[in-house]
């Protein structure tokens, strides 16, 4: 378990771009000027630019990648004969629901990487909202 381990966390810093990170040092995050209120807001995936990444852009991606495998070995898992029936359901379910999770995700954020400032507002319960730039 311990050099799984090591390797899920060694896969996790090379999808993220951690050599890219420390090459180039961009900055954790980004902004931009409200058009309408003029108050400047966090801009997290970079607009326009498919080989630039903000630092907290290629964290997101690399844990969207890592879900996404860790589904497949759950999946994995739900084949094996010697398990009963209800771990293998929760298995199959954890699996299908990681990896659909991180396919909808990665591919929100490739739309988001190549669109040219579409702003997609989402509001929860009122309470506070979310401004996904895209």
């Amino acid at each position: 378990m311990t050099v799984f381990s090591l390797v899920l966390l060694t896969y996790f810093m090379v999808v993220s771009g951690i050599v890219y990170d420390v090459i180039v040092e961009p900055p954790g995050i980004g902004s931009t000027q409200d058009p309408y209120t003029g108050s400047v807001k966090p801009v997290v995936f970079l607009p326009g630019r498919v080989n630039g990444q903000y630092i907290i852009e290629g964290l997101s991606s690399g844990f969207m990648f890592v879900v996404g495998g860790i589904g497949i070995i759950l999946m994995d898992l739900a084949l094996d004969k010697n398990r009963a029936k209800s771990v293998k359901v929760s298995y199959a379910t954890a699996g299908i629901s990681s990896v659909v999770i991180a396919y909808v995700m990665s591919s929100l954020k490739s739309q988001c990487g190549l669109s040219n400032g579409v702003i997609v507002e989402f509001y929860d319960l009122g309470y506070s909202h979310l401004i996904l730039w895209c």
